[in-house]
């Protein structure tokens, strides 16, 4: 294995290294690139002959930021900055769960590798990589870094292959130039003629061309040019000596200095912002102690006196609600209409109106699980006659026979249905909510600085008690609901059930929103600082709707929530938004470069245009030997180049998320695809060569 970097000036300039060639360039160096080498390995086998099984094969991973972790989990990163997932949600390596048609590539899942670092006592890594590994457990959180470590580590294994031959490239890729397209019988359909037409070169930035009969476009998370708004902000802090910090990776961004004492705007309250604020505190340098005698584990802030005054917002204007407790029990639930059968139904389905026809049996999930938990928290809160008659036991579970709102809820076919059950059933205003506060916090509606710290006061006793009591809290119903049901929901898009422009404005627009705030938030530890740092008046949620102004005569930056009319000022502006995702407007330069020249285009459903860009669909099966493959704005395909995840998830539904053991993984699902192609084309171009080489006269 070679390693190359485009910082080192040797390289640059020496003339013979300003094109090289491989069997297969891979661009992107993180977990689609390492599952896509650990793939290659296991189609050449596990044992091999190189004298019998061919010439290695030459691959390039090359990536912008380290080869193995990627972007996301660069290993040197601050270790505050966690993933919002378990350990034991983590594995490289596809199970019996995953649908291939190549050979089998058991390796460790995260919690083995894990287990084996703490068993060692030590790492090449560094001294913390076996610390925190032997820290912790199966269903704590990571770090993010730990987690790159590991994608390295899997790296390294399936490049010790002896018929791999990797050279690393740490490079930004900034043009594809492209061998012939083919032409296709139907895209959709996947009838293909002859793909196999030469070879493409990925230029890098410094003007060196990596040149291979295939390419695999894996850059996963890409990001956004800054828009209209960023790029404001930017020209303003430079032009009146503020600071600025915009939209980007936690990691590539500097948030450390912020003055003691001094006001900071931050916009974000998604899973960024916990990571920021986890990264703050160690700059602070604070502490937090637990409250003697507080049963839902509720912390409390020590300042150092180093701490600035935190206002931060959003269009929700609430952070993001906490993951269960590690190893604490969850609600039992069971769908009562939208059930398995009901979902398989509608994927079978065409145009359907997400908004119409599904939102409104999710919601009824919904209002069910919370009435039901709240009759077992706090009956008193329902009408009269909706309370189950739980005898003595006042937590009892509600038994179905009792759910007296189940008729109520039947009758629903709308959201606004089930709001209106959920209005009427909760008289106790401490507990009555309605399922449209979740996207639009008192929906729209304009409330008092004083109602509004409140609702405040509201989240913090909430999320303290989800967490602690995960399997009876109300609140944690609904995000049980969501959990559970987000996914087959999802998947009705990736199947093509939605009709086009209900998919793009509800389920890839507020559904996929409302999911992340509720099912897919941060570690509760996180949480619970940052409720604790709101409790302490260091971080002040300013409200919702939360807009971001300049004010030249003052020289800051100003932010103003429509809905409590709060207005505050300041001259540091922190962005812990995520500029992630949509193709459509991203700073990657080679996919810039392929929608502009036409050599890709932008995947639609029904004629609505999706943010991402179009490959063909993919079959698990070894005769197939396309899939996954760019699509031209003529409609061609390109057979040398695949695309994986991210930048193509309308295309490969599901591919976004990491792989999960036992779980089907479309992520490596889509790696194995990748990897029979490239197998396949360089024993076919070296089998043709083979040919090509003619014969030597016999001496004379």
């Amino acid at each position: 294995m070679t390693s190359d970097s485009s910082s080192n000036p040797r390289l640059l300039s020496d003339p013979s290294r300003t094109s090289e060639t491989f069997d297969a360039v891979i661009v992107g160096g993180g977990p689609r690139g390492v599952a896509t080498l650990i793939r290659i390995a296991a189609r050449l086998g596990a044992d091999p002959d190189p004298a019998s099984e061919g010439k290695p094969l030459r691959i390039a991973i090359v990536d912008a930021h380290e080869v193995g972790p990627g972007a996301t989990w660069t290993t040197s990163q601050p270790g505050q900055y966690l993933n919002n997932t378990t350990a034991s949600a983590t594995t490289i390596y596809p199970d019996e769960s995953t649908d291939l048609s190549g050979p089998p590539s058991p390796g460790p899942t995260l919690v083995d590798w894990m287990d084996s670092v703490a068993r060692a006592g030590e790492h090449p890594a560094g001294d913390w990589v076996a610390a925190e590994a032997g820290a912790l457990r199966a269903l704590d959180f990571t770090s993010r870094r730990l987690q790159g470590v590991y994608y390295r580590d899997q790296l390294d294994a399936a490049a010790a292959h002896p018929l791999i031959d990797l050279s690393e490239f740490t490079a930004l890729a900034v043009d594809l130039e492209h061998g012939a397209s083919v032409d296709v019988e139907s895209v959709d359909g996947g009838t293909f003629v002859d793909g196999h037409t030469g070879a493409r070169s990925v230029v890098l930035a410094d003007g060196r061309r990596l040149t291979a009969p295939t390419v695999v476009l894996a850059q996963g998370m890409v990001q956004s040019v800054p828009d209209a708004q960023v790029r404001a902000c930017i020209d303003f802090a430079a032009e009146h000596g503020l600071r600025y910090v915009r939209p980007g990776m936690p990691a590539e961004r500097d948030f450390s200095g912020l003055p003691a004492g001094e006001t900071v705007l931050v916009r974000g309250l998604g899973a960024n912002f916990f990571d920021v604020i986890g990264g703050l505190v160690e700059d602070w340098g604070g502490r937090f102690e637990e409250v003697a005698g507080d049963p839902h584990g509720r912390l409390r802030y020590l300042p150092s006196g180093r701490e600035p005054r935190i206002v931060a917002g959003s269009r929700r204007g609430m952070p993001y609600r906490s993951k269960p407790v590690p190893y604490s029990p969850q609600r039992d639930y069971r769908p009562r209409w939208a059930t398995s059968e009901w979902f398989e139904d509608l994927r079978g389905r065409r145009e359907l109106d997400f908004a119409a026809e599904v939102w409104p049996t999710i919601a009824k999930e919904i209002a069910d699980q919370y009435l039901a938990a709240l009759s077992e928290w706090e009956q008193d809160a329902l009408r009269p006659d909706l309370r189950p008659d739980l005898g003595t036991d006042r937590r009892a579970p509600a038994e179905e026979q009792t759910r007296a709102w189940i008729p109520l809820l039947e009758d629903c076919t709308s959201g606004d249905d089930v709001d209106r059950v959920l209005a009427e059933a909760v008289i106790d205003p401490r507990w009555n909510w309605t399922i449209g506060d979740l996207r639009r916090p008192t929906r729209g509606r304009a409330i008092s600085a004083e109602d509004w710290a409140e609702c405040v006061d509201r989240l913090i006793t909430d999320e303290l008690g989800s967490m602690s009591d995960a399997a009876r809290h109300p609140r944690a119903a609904v995000n049980r609901v969501m959990s559970v049901l987000r996914g087959p929901a999802q998947d009705l898009g990736a199947v093509g059930a939605v009709a086009g422009e209900s998919l793009v404005r509800d389920l890839h627009g507020w559904f996929d929103a409302d999911g992340l705030f509720l099912a897919s938030g941060p570690p509760s530890e996180r949480v619970r600082r940052v409720l604790a740092l709101i409790e302490s008046g260091i971080v002040d949620l300013l409200g919702p709707e939360t807009v971001i102004d300049m004010d030249a005569e003052s020289s800051c930056f100003r932010a103003v929530s429509a809905v409590t009319g709060r207005t505050v000022e300041a001259r540091i502006l922190v962005e812990t938004r995520m500029s992630k995702g949509k193709v459509t407007a991203t700073d990657d330069p080679l996919l810039q470069a392929l929608l502009a020249t036409g050599r890709a285009r932008i995947h639609s459903v029904d004629g609505v245009r999706t943010d991402y860009i179009e490959a063909t669909g993919a079959l698990v099966s070894e005769d197939a030997e396309l899939g996954h493959n760019l699509v031209d704005a003529c409609g061609r395909v390109d057979a040398g180049v695949i695309v994986l995840g991210i930048p193509a998830s309308t295309t490969q539904p599901g591919s976004a998320i990491g792989a999960t053991p036992h779980k089907s993984s479309p992520l490596l699902a889509g790696a194995d695809i990748a990897a029979k192609q490239i197998v396949q084309r360089a024993r076919r171009a070296e089998t043709e060569t083979d040919r090509a080489t003619p014969l030597a006269s016999p001496a004379i």
